[in-house]
């Protein structure tokens, strides 16, 4: 009881601070050709396609009804739409990675020798029913991770985002519907009778949490150049706010078919470094993929800008973003791209996101060989691929 007590307190914070990001972050690869080959590849090992694996919930009566009201932001620039888009079409990106990744893992490691109390459940492909819903229950935090985070900051509204009270209308649609999402999660996780595997899912929740506060704080302070962010700092917020629930999630799969700590904390490893892997590879897109004359965007507070400011210096980073800034104080950031593209981060950067699928895929070759490791290991290869 003290156990999803935790739970759902750390559920009711993780709507509140949610407000002030429009940035959405889907697991994807800007390779769109290759990834989707190598998705489809490990769906069909798994089973299954996972591409619409909490589609059971988005499609409930509760939710249907949310959507007939969604229809009235269709002209604004409310994020709710396009995450709403993401949900029914999306070529590019594949928003139930999470799940894929648990499935995958959970058949690589196939049942313990301690497992015998689990022997009556039915294995489909190599993987135990209480892994499959927990894959399913890690996509719905995920999916309301999403929704969540597309609430918008009404202090930062102007008109041409769309009338305040459409604004406020999605910002309440954004929080119900997380908080559905979330609740169904609560349940589902409820219905794994397994108070570990409740521990690591809240104690994940609470990562985003804490994850989301920090970026709220770092986006508040404007991506002030005083921000004295380190890749130490950035790996520990990545974590948190991308790989703590991919991360945890592995680990739980073994906990479910009783694998012991090593297996564990094996499955935690690949977790981790994959989501570092692809939050650098999706960092890394603006300064690779982008040629000069093209606009661009990025965050101050990306990879390839931290080290870029690690490498130079605090007082030439400074400089270099004066120089850069105009007179209405907006940061050109086409000049700043060029400066920063010109240096070392972004070779840094590169190196540091192969670094980690290195990582993941070293973890990941202590399971036996199989159709389900190979897959691991080629999601781990595609996200280190620019």
């Amino acid at each position: 009881m003290a156990t999803m007590a935790l739970l759902r307190s750390r559920v009711s914070s993780f709507g509140a601070l949610c407000c002030g990001r429009r940035d959405i972050s889907f697991f994807s690869n800007t390779s769109a050709s290759n990834w989707s080959k190598v998705v489809s590849d490990a769906e069909k090992i798994v089973g299954y396609p996972t591409s619409f694996m909490s589609l059971r919930c988005l499609l409930s009566d509760e939710l249907s009804n949310v959507a007939m009201h969604v229809r009235k932001l269709v002209g604004t620039k409310h994020p709710l739409l396009n995450t709403a888009r993401g949900f029914v079409y999306d070529s590019k990106n594949s928003l139930q990675m999470r799940g894929l990744v648990v499935l995958l893992m959970s058949k690589a490691a196939g049942p313990s020798t301690a497992a015998a109390d689990l022997l009556q459940q039915d294995m489909v492909s190599g993987i135990y029913p209480s892994q499959r819903n927990l894959a399913e229950i890690t996509e719905l935090i995920h999916t309301a991770f999403l929704v969540h985070r597309g609430i918008v900051n009404l202090k930062e509204w102007t008109t041409s985002d769309g009338p305040l009270k459409d604004m406020q209308f999605g910002n309440k649609m954004a929080v119900l519907s997380g908080d559905f999402l979330l609740a169904n999660a609560c349940t589902g996780l409820a219905q794994l009778n397994n108070t570990k595997v409740v521990e690591l899912i809240s104690s994940a929740i609470g990562d985003l949490v804490q994850g989301i506060y920090y970026e709220n704080s770092s986006s508040a302070e404007g991506n002030s150049p005083s921000d004295d962010v380190t890749l130490a700092s950035w790996e520990e917020q990545t974590f948190l706010s991308h790989g703590a629930l991919l991360a945890k999630s592995c680990q739980a799969a073994m906990e479910l078919a009783k694998h012991d700590k090593q297996a564990q904390g094996i499955a935690f490893q690949y977790g981790k470094h994959m989501s570092l892997g692809h939050k650098m590879n999706s960092d890394l897109q603006p300064f690779v993929k982008g040629s000069y004359g093209d606009p661009v965007s990025f965050s101050l507070n990306s990879a390839p800008v931290v080290l870029h400011r690690h490498v130079v210096g605090v007082e030439s980073w400074v400089l270099q973003l004066q120089q850069a800034t105009t007179l209405g104080r907006q940061v050109d950031y086409t000049k700043l791209w060029r400066t920063i593209k010109a240096g070392k981060g972004v070779t840094m950067a590169t190196d540091l996101c192969r670094n980690h699928g290195n990582k993941a895929l070293e973890a990941i070759r202590f399971f036996p060989p199989s159709e389900a490791r190979s897959a691991l290991e080629n999601l781990a290869s595609a996200v280190t691929k620019f």
